[in-house]
């Protein structure tokens, strides 16, 4: 099984009347995602589940990318923030070892989350990608084929 970890996009600061799950992308975060979500097509990724946190910024960037690659993501609250390897045993336990899954969300969560699958220790940029590659079903493990950082989808595209 591969999964791919996206942090959302660059978002706008915490102000006066909204909370933060409210937050929107900025236009930089929107052109970002949008230059990532080709650059994912080009790879060849085609996840056969999609799931995204339920605040605002992730569900801007999972729709942005689910466009691009033809699929439409699902608002799961165990991806919103307080995500962790729980959460992705639970949404995958019922699938293959050819199954691909895409989770957008949060730091640190995302980071904690791949650690703990990996052991390798890493931070997620705004806007960056990870594929681990499952190893072992039980318990969880998998390995850290690659880590994309946003200013890497500007070369690739």
């Amino acid at each position: 099984m591969r999964l791919y970890f996206m942090r959302h996009a660059l978002a706008e600061e915490l102000i006066d009347g909204i909370t933060d799950a409210e937050r929107k992308l900025t236009d930089k975060g929107i052109a970002n995602t949008q230059q990532a979500a080709r650059v994912m097509k080009g790879l060849g990724i085609t996840p056969n589940c999609f799931y995204t946190s339920p605040l605002v910024r992730t569900q801007q960037t999972a729709d942005i990318v689910g466009k691009a690659l033809g699929i439409t993501p699902e608002a799961r609250k165990e991806v919103g923030p307080g995500f962790s390897i729980h959460a992705v045993e639970t949404l995958t336990q019922d699938l293959g070892e050819d199954d691909e899954v895409l989770f957008v969300g949060h730091e640190p969560d995302l980071s904690t989350t791949i650690s703990s699958l990996t052991g390798a220790r890493i931070v997620m940029k705004r806007g960056g990608l990870a594929r681990i590659d499952i190893i072992s079903p039980q318990p969880l493990l998998g390995e850290l084929v690659w880590l994309l950082a946003p200013r890497i989808f500007d070369e690739l595209h």
